[in-house]
């Protein structure tokens, strides 16, 4: 019989203005889904950080302090603004683990991809029919993404 404290929280993120997220919480449960951090009309860029910064303390809070949070390092991207967008959420991810103490770990797309697909430069198509395929039902690529990156985390022991 397992207790909650064998499966310590891993947060799995797709970052991004439409974050794809998976979180195995304490009891090995696997929720999953999209979170949107654009700002409003009427409101500065920096909302959107804020929104981001208070998803992680709302997950963290719903599923025990995180093992290991793991995003998805991404390396090239199609334009400025996504580079910029991610540039910014990767800092306040990581300073924000940084404040609470949490592990964190950058693993490259191909890494992803190769574990879920087993290739590397698989199409956004094949890692939904390979997350479907392991019993998830992702809504979009962001939420696949980050389950497949889960997966990846559980399968190679990491924060364990």
């Amino acid at each position: 019989m397992t207790s909650p404290s064998d499966f310590p929280a891993i947060l799995a993120l797709d970052l991004g203005s439409r974050t794809g997220w998976a979180l195995r919480g304490a009891t090995g449960a696997i929720a999953s889904g999209t979170q949107e951090f654009r700002p409003g009309r009427f409101e500065g860029a920096g909302m959107a950080f804020l929104r981001f910064e208070r998803f992680l303390a709302d997950a963290s809070e719903a599923s025990g302090p995180f093992g290991v949070v793991v995003f998805e390092e991404v390396r090239a991207h199609a334009g400025t603004l996504a580079a910029q967008v991610y540039g910014g959420f990767l800092a306040h991810l990581t300073a924000w683990c940084e404040r609470h103490a949490a592990p964190y770990l950058g693993v490259p797309v191909a890494t992803i991809k190769r574990h879920v697909t087993g290739k590397g430069n698989a199409s956004k198509d094949d890692v939904i029919k390979a997350v479907r395929a392991r019993g998830h039902a992702p809504k979009d690529d962001n939420e696949a993404d980050a389950l497949a990156l889960l997966d990846w985390a559980i399968s190679n022991g990491i924060g364990a």
